[in-house]
Formats: structure tokens, sequence, C-alpha cells
């Protein structure tokens, strides 16, 4: 099917909300399918690793759903340079059906109890195969976003791409929900959990077929010159530094995002000894709050420049992510929980809504793609995605229950350098020509 010709004249709003929804439905199922593996994430170490003691399986779990990210780093030099040669729309739709298989995959495997060790192998293959598929996917759907948006609104488009992800995470909870108070936990437990998980499945034919009326970017259609595998490559290695700083703006990142979203329903459970349904509520209000700050501050960046809210999110998270925890922690309760977790929600889409667009803008435009979705399966697979797992090792080595705050301030650290970096004196001027171009 050949791409649709440039457009004219410049889209409806009408035109490029339908285009927002298209383009992020596949960024919907991506978080979908994650939220729920972490969410379940006791069920499933009964299910597929039974070692007899819980500590060491929900580790084991943990470093399965790390497993996958590790194959991101892959996936975005692979796929991305596809997509960067290719084109946007040929690229989110190949990564569509790569992560279906992970998907289908996890749903229908059977338990260690029926199959045995060929169980946890095909949890990871599955994971391995939507972290390969997920190494471009963000970059894909952030990179379509900035070269669809007006000018002048690219950080509240662009905001988007994490929007999908906070909506998938509002209906996964409320699946989550539905499920615990309907189903006895015996039941939940030995094969309730896998509902969402097939529900999941059956809305990819959907998604697929929506994602294929996408038409490609005009900015993409305008360049006339699109570099091989080896000039993208050659790219790369030249602009390594652009690589690791924005490597290090997405640490702060990915790293909250899983603590406060993916991770939270197990150390609510597990860590603080709340209920499942606490823990789900809270989950559910921080989607929302996600939501509501991250379009918010997408736009107030396009207003006073990404810098002042880049700067200012990261010493507050430096200031004051331990020391909330460290309340919580010191007496559990859901309205404590509420209150630390919006707060932590705050943070993180504030400092979100503006670093997603930088990074689009800090890499070069013939490789937008692969650049963009180096850094941030970079920053995924070597710090955020193996975040539960840090988190209740750090629990475990150190005794402290609000030890994932120490966790949240080094990756705030790791975002303060990146941003004093990539805005250093006389490079504004650059990121203005990298935007436009």
């Amino acid at each position: 099917m050949n791409a649709p010709a440039q457009a004219s004249s410049p889209r409806p709003a009408s035109s490029r909300l339908a285009t927002v929804l298209r383009v992020t439905s596949g960024n919907f199922l991506e978080m979908f399918d994650f939220f729920l593996f972490g969410f379940y994430a006791t069920y499933i170490a009964r299910a597929f690793f039974p070692t007899g003691n819980e500590f060491a399986s929900l580790m084991l779990t943990f470093m399965t759903f790390g497993a996958g990210f590790l194959m991101r780093p892959l996936g975005a030099i692979v796929l991305g340079a596809y997509v960067d040669r290719i084109g946007r729309r040929k690229g989110l739709i190949v990564t569509l059906a790569i992560m279906a298989v992970g998907t289908v995959l996890i749903a229908f495997v059977p338990s260690y109890a029926t199959i045995g060790l060929i169980a946890p192998a095909l949890v990871l293959i599955g994971r391995l195969l939507q972290g390969f598929s997920a190494g471009v996917e963000l970059g894909g759907v952030s990179v379509y976003l900035a070269e669809m948006a007006p000018p002048g609104q690219k950080g509240f488009y662009v905001s988007w791409q994490s929007g999908s992800q906070q909506v998938a995470i509002i209906v996964a909870a409320t699946l989550g929900y539905l499920l615990n108070t309907t189903l006895a936990p015996q039941t939940m437990s030995d094969w309730g959990w896998r509902i969402p998980f097939f529900i999941g499945s059956l809305i990819v034919p959907f998604i697929f077929m929506i994602r294929r009326s996408l038409q490609e970017t005009e900015a993409f259609l305008a360049r006339k010159h699109h570099p091989t595998l080896s000039e993208i490559f050659a790219s790369i290695v030249t602009n390594w530094q652009i690589v690791l700083a924005g490597m290090l703006l997405v640490v702060m990142t990915t790293v909250s995002f899983y603590l406060i979203t993916v991770y939270t329903p197990t150390f609510g459970k597990s860590v603080l000894k709340l209920s499942l349904t606490d823990s789900l509520v809270v989950t559910f209000c921080v989607a929302l709050s996600n939501l509501f700050w991250l379009p918010v501050m997408g736009a107030l960046s396009d207003r006073i420049g990404r810098k002042p809210i880049l700067l200012g999110f990261t010493l507050l998270t430096i200031l004051t992510a331990y020391p909330a925890i460290a309340w919580l922690v010191a007496a559990p309760s859901f309205q404590r929980m509420l209150a630390v977790e919006l707060w932590l929600s705050f943070l993180y889409a504030s400092y979100n809504g503006a670093m997603v667009v930088a990074l689009t803008e800090i890499v070069p435009a013939s490789v937008r793609t692969v650049g963009f979705s180096l850094c941030y399966s970079l920053a995924t697979a070597l710090f955020g995605g193996f975040t539960p797992a840090v988190s209740t090792a750090l629990i475990e080595m150190t005794g402290d229950k609000a030890a994932p705050g120490m966790w949240m301030t080094f990756a705030a650290v790791c975002g303060l350098v990146a941003t004093l970096t990539v805005y250093r004196r006389g490079e504004s001027s650059r990121l203005v020509q990298a935007a436009a171009a």
C-alpha cells in the first residue's frame, strides 16, 4: 500500500486529533501490557516462577520484566534506522505487529505446573519481543507527533505520547478493580489475572486497523535525502554526546514512571501491607493526575521553554522524593499513600511534559527516530525497567521501606546533570535549529 501524497494545506484540528488517537494507539497497548505484568507480578510469580520463596519468585518475575527492556536498545537501533529510512507510518505498523506477538504469547502461555520450564521460557520470549518492539515505539510516536504538530505547540502534542500510556493504566487499573471485587482471591490467583491480558490480545486487530490509516508526516516527505543505514549509524556515533545526555534526561522520567505506576501495586500490597484494592485506586488516581499534568506542562514548556521546567522539577524531586516516601512508610495508610503518589505524579508528569519534546529537539532531524529511541531505550534498559527489581532489592538489603525514594532521587540527579549539559551556554541556537529541521 503506497503512502498518501503530501498534503498541500494544514490539517484541520479535528484531523489532527484523529491522527493523535491513531498514532498513540500502539503506545496504549504497550503500556497496557507492561502495567499488567507489573501489577499482577505476585500472581505471575506463582504461575511461572514457583521457587517456594516469595522474595525469590518476585525477583525472578521482575527480572523477566526487566529483561524485555534490555532488548530496547537493539530495537531502537534496528527498527529506528528502518523508520528513519523508510518512513514513520510503515515503521509504526511494523512495531505494532511485533508487539502483538509478544502480547498474545504471554496471554496464552500455560503455567509452570502444566508445561514445566517451557512456561517461564515462553514468558521471557514474549517479554523480549515486546521490548524489541517498544525500543522504537515511543520514539516513533514522539517523532510523528512532533513533526505533525502546529508551530509553537510541539510540547502540547508530543505530551500525548505519554498521555496515551496513562489512559492504558486507567483502563488496566479499572479492569483490575472490577476483577478483584467480583472474583474470589483463589480464582484471581488461578486464572483471573489472565483476563486483562486476553482483552489486550482482542484489541490488537482494532489498533492495527486504525494505525494502517495513518498518513506519512509532511516533514519526512519533504526531506530530500533519507540516510542509508551506514549513514544513520555513523551519525549516532558522531553524536554520542547527545545520545548520552539524552539518555540521562530520560532516566528521571523512566525511573519515576515505573516507580509510581508499575511498582505501586506491589509496594502497597507487599511492603505497606495495604489491600490490593487500595493500591488499585491509588494507581488509578495517579494515572488521572499524570494525564492532567502532562499536556498542561507540555503546553507550558511551549510558552516559557523546556529548561526552566526541567531544572525546577529535578530539584524538587531531589529535595522531596525520599522524605515523602519515608513519611508514608512511617504510618502506612490509604490516605498517605494517595497523597504521596499524587505528589510524585506531579513531579514526574511536569518533568516529562517538557522532557519528551526536548529530546525530539536535540536529536539531529535526519536520525530523529533512531536517536530518540536509542536515548530512551538505553535509559529504560539500564535504569527504569529494573525499577521494580531495584526497589525490591534496596528494601531487602537496607531494611528501609522508603529505599525506593533513594532510587528516584538518583534519577533526578541524572536529569539535573543532563539538563545543565544540554542547555549550557551557546547551546540554545543549535536546539532551535534542530527543532525547526
